[in-house]
């Protein structure tokens, strides 16, 4: 993995990249955009698109190569309208798709929005990208990955009818595609306005239908994050993002679970994976679902300690990677979630001093338990030589 971090002065703005090149000569980027100088939401929303342009440029990037978008949003309502303007600026041409994530999730002050961006760079051929029903598309060989943002309740209705809408629109699609959740479905994101009211309707809600979809706990479930996120007018109370692979192969997948450091899932009521590993032809991707500071038994550890909960929660998925032959090098990117405003500053000095230049990103979350004050995700990239898989 090669990391470079650069301050754009004229933008104000921060920005981290990590790349990783597979022995196939396929490059993936992971980019994070960060404010750090505070202007009129306008003007950061446009000092983050300059930025971001600029860093494409550093790296001889462009947008064809783009797959992936999400804006962390101080104001979703404000700051939406002029992110979906400058992206249909930005990105007008069919060659220039990407699923665009827009989540009401704040950063740390001055940052009243911040970006990561998921890139794929394949020198021998442009991506093969094609949208339909708001879902990207990107076609690779005998793979097909498919990226769907920002699914929301068509309707009112509580946390838990909402929950079986978006689910509803998604296996709809996934069934007209030939997909199912328990053989193509590899993440998902589960977002929650006001989440200590309503999680619990949409935790019952998930268990029904992944039961109903064979996901169990003697099956598996689909590595997620499940975090607050305001919705832009109150009413969307569970929104969800998802990625999914055409032509997955079972052999491909390993679920992880480090049940040394951490409990089954299922135990507390709640159904997904604490990780997932995906092997392809010349690299392995890692995906660590939300973790914190949990122990064996299903328990909160450290509870109302900021640092003691980031040490638990890193050597959790410090564990998670070692089942998959992984490390914190391997790291492409960090998304930190925290429950309250006040800990931004000491979560972030936290993770830069530890993790340098690892793209990183600390955003208000609150997590589905209160005493759980930080939750981290990431993915990480890791070489291979698996001549009998599809390539990437």
């Amino acid at each position: 993995m090669v990391y470079r971090n650069k301050r754009f002065t004229d933008s104000g703005c921060t920005v981290s990249i990590s790349m990783f090149r597979g022995s196939g000569g396929v490059e993936e980027y992971h980019v994070i955009v960060l404010p750090y100088e505070s202007q009129v939401k306008t003007d950061q929303v446009d000092c983050l698109f300059d930025a971001y342009e600029a860093a494409l440029a550093a790296v001889d990037l462009n947008h064809d190569s783009s797959v992936f978008k999400r804006y962390f949003c101080s104001d979703l309502a404000g700051q939406a309208p002029v992110i979906q303007a400058k992206n249909a600026e930005t990105n007008g041409d069919d060659a220039s798709q990407c699923a665009i994530s827009l989540v009401g999730q704040a950063p740390g002050s001055p940052a009243e929005i911040a970006l990561w961006a998921y890139h794929i760079n394949d020198f021998e051929a442009p991506l093969e990208k094609s949208e339909r029903s708001s879902v990207l598309s990107v076609k690779r060989s005998d793979l097909t990955h498919h990226w769907s943002a920002g699914i929301h309740a068509e309707g009112g209705g509580n946390s838990f009818e909402q929950t079986e809408s978006v689910f509803e629109q998604y296996t709809n699609w996934l069934d007209k595609n030939q997909l199912t959740l328990a053989d193509n479905v590899l993440r998902t994101w589960l977002f929650v306005d006001d989440i200590d009211k309503n999680y619990g309707g949409l935790v019952n809600a998930r268990r029904e239908l992944f039961c109903r979809n064979g996901l169990t706990p003697d099956t598996h479930f689909i590595a997620s994050s499940g975090i607050e996120a305001k919705s832009r007018d109150g009413k969307n109370l569970v929104s969800m993002d998802a990625y999914s692979l055409s032509g997955l192969r079972s052999d491909q997948l390993k679920f992880l679970a480090a049940e040394d450091y951490l409990s089954p899932t299922h135990i507390y009521g709640v159904t997904f994976e604490r990780g997932t590993a995906v092997s392809y032809r010349d690299r392995r991707h890692v995906i660590i679902s939300g973790t914190a500071s949990i122990d064996k038994h299903g328990e909160i550890l450290h509870q109302g300690n900021v640092p003691r909960q980031l040490e638990r929660t890193l050597i959790n998925i410090e564990a998670l990677l070692k089942e998959a032959e992984a490390t914190f090098d391997d790291m492409a990117h960090f998304i930190v979630y925290i429950r309250n405003s006040a800990d931004f500053a000491l979560v972030s000095e936290y993770m830069h001093k530890r993790f340098g230049g690892i793209p990183t990103v600390v955003v208000k979350g609150p997590v589905c338990r209160p005493g759980w004050l930080v939750e981290i995700e990431g993915i990480a990239i890791v070489p291979a030589d698996n001549s009998n898989l599809p390539r990437f």
